[in-house]
């Protein structure tokens, strides 16, 4: 049987992602797997990955595996606004896709932010270019949903639905791991690492009107935000130190 060489996998996979098969962004089968269709020994496969990396076509992350190299979709945090609109501005075709659209009893943590009382909450994924880009849950208090339709909400953002004036809004990011669910919805590893931002927006009046949870793909995601030249300390304002214990 003949033995395969590292540069003909790596031609081969190079083949696949210029193809198409693989989007930027979007994770290559596992190294076992890899081993096993190109019935190769795994050092042959990391040294066809690794001259892939050299190129500049594919990266790896801990936790991740090996992915279609790509720039990191960034968001500026400065200001209020929609993922789409972000995406749009930097020439990103943005899409959404409701997952789930019911009027439900609120988990405790959104009540205690929100109130009493039955919220319309919408699951759906974000996607950049075609690819899962974002899972983002959204808890709205039933007495201002009530008139909303799935498709509007597939269609237009909240902060255009709502019949009131948006204030402002808080957002806190933290670190997570992929849940299953998660997982299966963006296309990564279980367990993998991702960033987790939960956003409490706010009418004109001071009143919550949405909580929302954004889970973002840690490998394709970076938050900006410009800092005002500080008058006495250097170091990042509005950071919470977690307590593990």
């Amino acid at each position: 049987m003949r033995t395969i060489r590292y540069n003909e996998i790596a031609a081969d996979l190079r083949r696949r992602v210029g193809g198409g098969e693989f989007a930027a962004g979007r994770l290559l089968p596992s190294e076992a797997d890899l081993t096993t269709a190109y019935g190769a020994s795994r050092v042959t496969i990391r040294r066809a990955l690794d001259l892939l990396r050299s190129e500049g076509l594919v990266d790896s992350r801990q936790g991740f595996g090996w992915f279609v190299a790509a720039d990191p979709l960034r968001q500026a945090l400065g200001r209020l606004g929609t993922i789409e609109d972000q995406l749009d501005a930097s020439g990103v075709r943005a899409e959404r896709r409701v997952l789930d659209f019911a009027f439900v009893e609120p988990p405790a943590t959104v009540a205690d932010v929100l109130g009493p009382g039955k919220v319309l909450q919408v699951r759906r994924v974000n996607l950049a270019d075609g690819q899962p880009f974002a899972r983002i849950t959204v808890w709205c208090p039933e007495d201002l949903a009530e008139e909303l339709s799935r498709a509007e909400v597939e269609r237009s953002p909240f902060y255009e639905l709502l019949p009131v004036s948006l204030g402002g809004a808080t957002q806190t990011i933290g670190a997570a791991a992929a849940s299953p669910e998660d997982a299966a919805v963006l296309l990564i590893p279980v367990g993998s690492p991702v960033l987790r931002c939960l956003r409490v927006t706010k009418a004109a009046d001071g009143t919550a009107i949405l909580v929302s949870e954004h889970i973002f793909p840690a490998h394709r995601t970076e938050f900006v935000i410009d800092l005002p030249r500080p008058e006495r300390s250097i170091a990042p304002s509005g950071i919470r130190f977690v307590d593990e214990a």
